[in-house]
């Protein structure tokens, strides 16, 4: 397996990854399994206007990273096809 072919082995992996890490915290979330951490973003019922709006931002800023990940994943496999191509 060459350098490129790892690279993307490894991309997708962490993709696959966070997927499931943020499936695992959805299902939880919608289990209601008991008092939930503080840091769930999944939590229901925020208890304060500052809770909804610090969960709010989280929430956007996790959109915005998986969207730059994913942005960067479709990068790499496009230049690792574009190598193999050559």
């Amino acid at each position: 397996m060459d350098a490129a072919s790892a690279a993307k082995d490894r991309v997708d992996r962490a993709l696959a990854l966070l997927e499931r890490r943020l499936m695992d915290l959805k299902s939880r979330a919608a289990a209601g399994s008991g008092r939930t951490p503080d840091d769930d973003l999944f939590a229901p019922q925020p208890s304060s206007e500052t809770d909804r709006i610090r969960i709010h931002d989280l929430e956007s800023a996790g959109r915005d990273a998986a969207q730059a990940l994913a942005r960067a994943a479709d990068a790499i496999r496009d230049a690792l096809a574009e190598q193999e191509s050559r």
